[in-house]
């Protein structure tokens, strides 16, 4: 068999080809017009940004990764700590740029309890205003990382994100 042609086959964005972007999700998100905080989860690091909309491109106000974690004594990994401390310090870096934002979890399922609403909890608690029912979020004892045996460095971390100073 060959490929389809002629006036009616039409070929697709490549992105969507290739299942990365849903893009009537993210044109649903851009008409909100506010900024948005991206999650996206790798096999070893959770990544946050709260990223605006402009015509020219996505213009990236505050990034960070679970790897900047190690700066405030926290051993930064892909779980639910580190997912919650890494929204906290994108949410404390964005506060003089943004005051609230929708959440772009991208092709990651919206599972309660999940990593990703971790994120915008750190993000939420950060000062950052958002539309989420708590019931989303994981409860405070994950967070803390109680199953992982993290609760005392947890709680080190959050105080020194807290008490950093951004510009």
């Amino acid at each position: 068999m060959t490929k389809a042609t002629g006036p009616l086959f039409a070929v697709h964005f490549r992105r969507r080809r290739e299942e990365r972007t849903d893009y009537a999700k993210r044109l649903a998100l851009l008409k909100s017009f506010k900024p948005r905080l991206v999650v996206r989860k790798t096999n070893k690091y959770v990544i946050v940004q709260i990223v605006e909309f402009s015509q020219k491109g996505d213009k990236v106000l505050a990034s960070c990764s679970s790897k900047h974690l190690t700066e405030y004594g926290f051993a930064g990994k892909c779980n639910t700590p580190s997912a919650y401390l890494t929204g906290l310090l994108v949410g404390r870096m964005a506060l003089g740029k943004a005051k609230e934002f929708v959440l772009d979890i991208g092709l990651h399922a919206p599972t309660k309890g999940s990593l990703v609403f971790a994120a915008a909890k750190g993000a939420f608690d950060a000062g950052l205003k958002t539309a989420f029912s708590l019931e989303k979020f994981p409860s405070e004892e994950r967070m803390a990382g109680a199953h992982l045996g993290l609760k005392e460095k947890f709680t080190e971390s959050k105080t020194k994100i807290m008490g950093a100073a951004f510009k």
